[in-house]
């Protein structure tokens, strides 16, 4: 019988979430930086805001979507809840509810991170300075990785972690991949991939820690429907939707076999929905078809369901009323502030 209390269970759910998004935030924006040096001199910040479904957001506050702009709600921004220093701040307030279940060099790493994070200002971020920041950022957050892994106590605890971490791992690897395939998607099919196209795919695949394990699997070449097919597909990869997948349906076993947790029949029925369609001739047609961005916005919702779901049947969440028609911007938007309205609970 599982004896973690339901709002430790959120917290530490949401903890794990909220540092695989500023991560995966800080990945978002390094690629954008690197693919705004394109010899045509294109350079469209607005993309970040679409692939986030930040835009009315922005435009309350900001007239145009310049780098300065873009960068500073994305990085420093304290009134936005999915700006980077808001992710830190709700992962450390988390943290703080669950200083009897984490270890202290967990919570005093998170400390450090922070006020490094907080200290940032306007002049930092600059396009200039991006890459050291981003590289300033995805290091802390998997220094908290490194850290949770070698000393936080393998019960239920663990088993949500491990859940939310893929949860948003998962839903934020969608977006990096957006990040680069709504453009290529304008090109002409019949046009091969110029060297500059194959070096932002290179760039792609190194925000996403994974240029080497890509190179196992394709040695040669830089075919961006591989790219695409391995960030969504391969089950071996860590980052992949696929591999993410594997880890919270691994977990949802060990909740139900080991701890007793009866209610995650719903959770792997939606699990089950969603790595059907990741088969890779499914994808590789939905590629050649010119949806992946469709299928990648179904993959981003059908996360948010699931993470639904699990609050219902796990933090006490109440079921939401089934709307008419789904409003697909909303649903994103919803998946990326979730945890910002829910964390003060735990």
């Amino acid at each position: 019988m599982s004896l973690l209390l339901s709002r430790y269970a959120e917290c530490i759910f949401w903890l794990a979430r909220y540092i695989e998004r500023a991560e995966n935030l800080a990945r978002i924006l390094d690629v954008q930086e690197t693919f705004a040096r394109d010899i045509k001199g294109g350079h469209d910040w607005a993309a970040v805001l679409r692939l986030n479904a930040d835009e009315a957001r922005f435009f309350e506050r900001y007239e145009v979507a310049d780098a300065p702009s873009v960068l500073n709600f994305y990085i420093l921004d304290r009134e936005n809840p999915t700006s980077i220093v808001s992710d830190i701040f709700f992962a450390r307030e988390n943290a703080r509810t669950l200083r009897p279940l984490i270890s202290t060099e967990m919570w005093v790493q998170l400390n450090v991170f922070y006020n490094r994070a907080r200290a940032l200002r306007q002049v930092d971020i600059t396009e200039e300075r991006l890459n050291r920041v981003c590289s300033m950022i995805k290091e802390g957050c998997d220094t908290h990785a490194g850290i949770t892994l070698g000393t936080f106590y393998r019960d239920e605890a663990w088993c949500f972690y491990q859940i939310g971490a893929a949860i948003e791992c998962a839903d934020q690897t969608t977006r990096l991949l957006d990040s680069r395939y709504l453009s290529f998607e304008e090109r002409d099919p019949s046009e091969t991939v110029s060297p500059v196209e194959a070096s932002h795919w290179t760039s792609l695949l190194r925000s996403a820690s994974g240029y080497q394990a890509f190179r196992r699997r394709h040695p040669r070449g830089m075919d961006p429907e591989h790219v695409a097919l391995f960030l969504l597909s391969d089950p071996c990869f860590p980052r992949s939707v696929a591999c993410e997948l594997q880890i919270v349906e691994v977990q949802l076993g060990r909740l139900r076999r080991q701890y007793q947790l009866r209610r995650v029949g719903a959770a792997l029925e939606q699990l089950d929905g969603i790595r059907d369609d990741l088969n890779v001739d499914n994808v590789l047609a939905i590629l050649r078809g010119g949806g992946i961005h469709r299928f990648n916005d179904w993959l981003q919702r059908s996360l948010n369901d699931l993470s639904g779901i699990l609050g219902r049947a796990f933090f006490g969440y109440e079921a939401l009323p089934q709307p008419e028609a789904e409003d697909h911007a909303a649903d994103k938007s919803q998946s990326q502030t979730a945890g910002s309205l829910q964390q003060h609970q735990g």
